[in-house]
């Protein structure tokens, strides 16, 4: 266990636990909230049980980075039991299930009266939708029997809280909704700066944007599909940002889609924002979410939006439909049709903005503090 030096004789107000896997929305909103709360003064040590992503950057005074030396949440048990022990935290905040479940684990075999918390970010029924009974069980039981013990289960969206309760049976007391700390201080500021590539500056042919891991969660095909159908009314170009298995199957699809010209897949991007505010439209295509971070960005910038209406997260981001069309998962025919309704009669700059203004990061911040019992006044530093 390896910690940057930092505070580090200094006990933690809060204990961060995550595993880092890569550049998805999870990880970029569990530091957004570790950066807003160290703003508000607290002394965090983040703990990794994993360490590989690009968001992993610019963290601020008085946040400790501690790591396990582990490869897997049921490999770091141990060590967060020492963790534990040791700097005895009086809350442990745990991202995703697995990690909540080690540190249930670890409080027990620690001796510590640490509370915990569990955040959760998306829908595990959807996730583990044609997996086998036996699968699902495996994944199902530790949780109805460990989640009990949790202080605390955060859910990211009403569907999320809804999935975890059919799941795991836990009361409602237990339960808090907690909108994503979406909409960051220096949002505006990133989305200004110079534009990464030749596309967005050029006045051509407007830019359609996808964002996220090239996975089957994302259901880029069907974005695709829609894409090819939307051009042979309009002209258009789309851009996917994101990294992932599907690459080669996307590439190839697009040829046959006669698209390959106008597609750009990027990859990883680490300021998304540049591209996203060039754009003319923002479209979430994904089987499944638990809040769309993405979606809520292209709102907080202005960028008119469609969404399949998939567990959990858009429908109650766009308030039903209110502020962008909802479309069934994995129907090219209508998200294209909703595509260039968008494009033709777009919902004003103002008004997409206003509407999610509860995702801003100090707000969701504040009501982390309150449901962890770390009320504002109580943390050093805090105004």
């Amino acid at each position: 266990m390896s910690k940057r030096s930092v505070h580090i004789e200094q006990p933690p107000d809060l204990a961060v636990l995550i595993s880092l896997s890569g550049e998805g929305g999870v990880e970029r909103m569990v530091l957004n909230l570790v950066r807003e709360l160290a703003r508000l003064g607290l002394v965090i040590d983040l703990v990794l049980i994993r360490e590989e992503s690009g968001h992993l950057a610019d963290l601020p005074p008085g946040v400790n980075i501690v790591r396990l030396g582990t490869r897997h949440s049921a490999l770091s048990v141990k060590p967060l039991a020492r963790y534990l022990a040791s700097r005895r935290p009086p809350v442990l905040l745990a991202a995703k299930d697995r990690a909540g479940r080690a540190a249930l684990t670890a409080r027990k075999k620690s001796g510590v009266e640490t509370r915990i918390f569990i955040r959760l970010g998306t829908t595990l029924s959807e996730a583990l939708e044609g997996r086998s009974l036996l699968r699902k069980w495996l994944r199902y039981r530790p949780m109805r029997r460990l989640y009990p013990l949790a202080d605390g289960i955060i859910a990211v969206s009403q569907g999320v809280a809804d999935d975890v309760k059919a799941i795991t049976g836990v009361d409602d007391k237990r339960m808090h909704v907690i909108r994503n700390p979406v909409i960051t201080p220096g949002l505006e500021a990133r989305a200004a700066e110079p534009a990464p590539h030749p596309w967005l500056t050029d006045g051509g042919d407007p830019i359609v944007m996808g964002m996220g891991r090239l996975t089957r969660q994302k259901d880029f095909p069907t974005l695709m599909r829609a894409f090819a159908r939307l051009r042979e009314r309009t002209p258009a170009r789309l851009v996917i940002l994101g990294e992932g298995s599907d690459r080669d199957s996307l590439s190839a699809l697009a040829r046959e889609l006669g698209i390959h010209d106008a597609l750009l897949m990027p990859g990883f991007q680490p300021n998304p924002y540049a591209w996203l505010s060039r754009s003319r439209l923002y479209v979430l295509s994904s089987l499944w979410e638990g809040s769309p971070n993405a979606l809520t960005e292209a709102m907080a910038l202005g960028i008119p939006v469609v969404s399949t209406d998939c567990r959990s997260g858009p429908r109650e981001v766009l308030d039903g439909g209110r502020f962008g069309a909802l479309v069934p998962t994995g129907d090219p025919a209508a998200l294209a049709e909703a595509m260039a309704c968008t494009l033709s009669t777009p919902l004003p700059r103002e008004t997409l903005m206003a509407a999610v203004q509860e995702y801003r990061a100090d707000t969701s911040a504040l009501r982390y503090l309150q449901v962890m019992g770390l009320a504002p006044t109580e943390v050093r530093g805090a105004p």
